[in-house]
């Protein structure tokens, strides 16, 4: 990963905001429309003044998401960071596709393209939480914890359940955390770059991930020295057969309960 991926992905997912500022001049000029009773898709409908400016809002948004996915995607980690890639592409296509078809036009198409976008964002988030976590806990985090709520928010809207939100506002639920959590992660990636795999810091003192790693290490050292603490007090404690060889690194004190003189003799006390 070049310097350059890191900044223009990072750059690209910070212009996602540019939905919020189009959805807020076009509501303002759409006399009557409410952010709670309204969904998004009515101001991109023949009956809203700014629904040119709206629908390009929405397939602008499409080729930002996705472009940041591509740019970034080789910079996560594991799994979980190729996953975000092709779940977050699969998103920006999906508004790409509400923009170009509007709820007015071809419904179908504009209901399943806005479904895919809204349950691939919010997927995409909780897998970009874990590619991620190795560079920040807090960050990974935050990630999840959005997707999570996109994703509850999707289901809930779906399912005409707007526990008193309204159907815009749940919906909103649903679709404001993919571009919160894509501005997020963008400058935290561009910011950080690929020094997190550094070892020290310029001035020579560790870097963080040398300390979590120290961290950990002693971590592991210390539950193994307490294991094998546990597993010698075990190994004293453990009871041996009467007239057998000695505990490991006990002594045999106990009188012996046979008698070679009478072997039928009951065993002594």
């Amino acid at each position: 990963m070049t310097p350059s991926r890191y900044r223009w992905g990072g750059l690209a997912w910070l212009l996602t905001l540019q939905f919020f500022v189009v959805e807020a001049i076009a509501a303002l000029r759409f006399d009557g429309y409410s952010y709670s009773a309204d969904v998004i898709s009515d101001l991109g409908t023949a009956a809203s003044p700014a629904a040119t400016p709206m629908n390009a809002s929405f397939v602008v948004q499409g080729l930002l998401i996705a472009a940041g996915a591509l740019l970034l995607g080789p910079g996560l980690a594991g799994t979980g960071g190729r996953l975000a890639r092709v779940l977050l592409v699969v998103a920006g296509a999906g508004v790409l596709l509400v923009g170009v078809f509007p709820a007015d036009g071809n419904a179908t198409v504009h209901q399943v393209a806005a479904g895919v976008h809204l349950l691939g964002g919010g997927l995409g988030l909780i897998a970009l939480a874990y590619g991620v976590r190795p560079r920040s806990e807090a960050l990974g985090t935050t990630l999840a914890v959005l997707g999570l709520v996109g994703v509850v928010g999707t289901v809930f809207f779906g399912a005409v359940v707007f526990l008193g939100l309204g159907e815009g506002g749940m919906e909103r639920v649903a679709a404001y955390v993919i571009p919160v959590g894509l501005v997020v992660a963008g400058v935290a990636l561009a910011r950080q770059q690929d020094t997190w795999w550094q070892l020290t810091n310029e001035d020579g003192t560790p870097s963080r991930r040398q300390v979590r790693e120290d961290a950990r290490l002693e971590r592991a050292r210390r539950q193994a020295e307490r294991d094998a603490a546990l597993e010698a007090a075990a190994r004293r404690a453990e009871p041996r057969p009467a007239g057998g060889p000695p505990a490991a690194g006990g002594t045999d004190d106990e009188p012996d309960d046979f008698d070679p003189e009478d072997p039928w003799a009951a065993p002594r006390r």
